[in-house]
C-alpha cells in the first residue's frame, strides 16, 4: 500500500496519543497506528452524546492504553501530554444541532478545551507533533464549487464557530511557539464504527440503522450534493499530515472520489442493504436555517502537497459501511 514504508518509519515504536480515540474516525486511526507498530495512548471521555465506545477497539483493546477522562480536565492534561511524541486531536461536540440548543458545552470542548490542550503541548511537551480535526462547516454556505481553501470562512451554527476558534488556536500556536500543528478540514466521512444511533455525527447512520431493522428511512430534499470520504481514505490523510513537514503550519480540506446528490445517495443505501424504503420529505424548519446546501470540496492541494488519494469510491464505501453494520449494529445501538 503506498505511503507504508514512510508510515512504519514514521510510527514504529512512537508514542501517540488520540483525544477522542474510542470515537469513530479516532478509534479506525488507532487500530492503523497499533498495525505500524505504534505505542497508543487514548484519551475519551466516554460522553454518552459523543458517540465513543470501548466496542471499537474490539480486537486491539489489549494493544492500547485507554484513560476515560475528559479534555475540559485542565489539571489532567499536563500528565497525558508528557512524553508522547504525536497528537492526533479528534476530541469534539460534532452536532450541529446540540452546539445551538447548548452552546455552553460547545465552546467548552470545541474552543475553551483545545487552548487547554495547546497550552498543555506548550509547557510540557513542546516537540509534539499535532494533527487537528476540523470540519467543512466553517466555510458556511458555499460561495462557489468546489471549497478550496480560500474560500471565505463564514460558519452558519456554534459548532462551526467554535472549531474555527479551534482551528486558529493550533495554527497559531505553531507559527508563535513552535508545538508543530496541521489542520484537516473533514468532510462527511464514513464508514466502520461510525455513529449510527441518532444523526449526531452524519445522518448515514441514521439511515443505515433504519433500513438495516427493516424501517423506512427519510431524506430531506433530496437534490443537495455532498462528497463523502471513507473512513479509511481520512486514517490515511491524518498519518500523512503528521508523518511529512511539509504539513506543518498547514490547512487542508478532505473530499473523496466523487459527489453524489442525497437522492443518489439514499439509492446506493437501499441496493446495498438489499432493499429497503426511504421516504423524500421537506427540510425541517428548525434545520433549514444551519444548512449549507450544496458542498463538496476541493482538496487538490492535500494531493498536491502530500500525496493523500483516496481510494475507496462511494459505492463501495456505501457497501462496506452497510456490511459492517449488518453484523456489529446490535453493538451501536445504545451506549457502551
Amino acid at each position: 500500500m503506498k505511503h507504508q514504508a514512510l508510515f512504519r518509519r514514521s510510527f514504529a515504536g512512537k508514542r501517540v496519543l488520540i483525544t477522542g480515540g474510542l470515537g469513530f474516525i479516532g478509534s479506525n486511526l488507532a487500530r492503523e497506528l497499533v498495525r505500524l507498530g505504534a505505542k497508543v495512548t487514548i484519551l475519551d471521555a466516554l460522553i454518552p452524546e459523543y458517540g465513543g465506545s470501548r466496542h471499537n477497539l474490539k480486537g486491539i483493546a489489549a494493544k492500547v492504553r485507554v484513560h476515560v477522562a475528559d479534555v475540559r480536565d485542565r489539571k489532567r492534561l499536563p500528565g497525558f501530554v508528557r512524553g508522547q511524541d504525536f497528537l492526533f486531536n479528534l476530541a469534539g461536540q460534532t452536532s450541529h444541532m446540540d452546539s445551538m440548543t447548548d452552546p455552553e458545552t460547545d465552546l467548552e470542548i470545541n474552543c475553551r478545551a483545545q487552548l487547554s490542550i495547546l497550552e498543555a503541548c506548550r509547557l510540557h511537551n513542546p516537540g509534539i507533533r499535532v494533527v487537528f480535526a476540523s470540519t467543512r462547516q466553517i466555510y458556511g454556505r458555499p460561495d462557489y464549487l468546489p471549497v478550496d481553501e480560500k474560500h471565505p470562512l463564514r460558519p452558519v451554527d456554534v459548532n462551526g464557530i467554535n472549531k474555527l476558534a479551534g482551528e486558529e488556536y493550533h495554527l497559531l500556536y505553531s507559527e508563535v511557539h513552535g508545538v508543530r500543528s496541521t489542520v484537516l478540514r473533514l468532510t462527511n466521512t464514513i464508514g466502520p464504527r461510525m455513529r449510527v444511533r441518532d444523526a449526531r455525527q452524519t445522518f448515514l447512520g441514521v439511515w443505515i440503522k433504519q433500513v438495516l431493522s427493516g424501517e423506512p428511512f427519510e431524506v430531506w430534499g433530496g437534490e443537495q450534493s455532498r462528497d463523502f470520504t471513507y473512513v479509511d481514505d481520512a486514517v490515511q490523510a491524518f498519518l500523512l499530515a503528521a508523518a511529512k513537514r511539509a504539513a506543518v503550519g498547514a490547512v487542508y480540506n478532505l473530499g473523496g472520489t466523487e459527489r453524489i446528490t442525497l437522492l443518489d445517495l439514499a439509492d446506493l443505501v437501499v441496493a446495498a442493504a438489499g432493499g429497503g424504503r426511504f421516504a423524500i420529505k421537506a427540510f425541517p424548519a428548525n434545520r433549514k436555517k444551519i444548512d449549507i446546501g450544496d458542498y463538496y470540496a476541493d482538496d487538490r492541494l492535500i494531493r498536491q502537497a502530500l500525496g493523500w488519494c483516496p481510494q475507496c469510491g462511494i459505492e463501495e464505501s456505501v457497501e462496506r459501511t452497510v456490511e459492517f453494520f449488518r453484523a456489529e449494529l446490535p453493538h451501536y445501538l445504545s451506549c457502551a
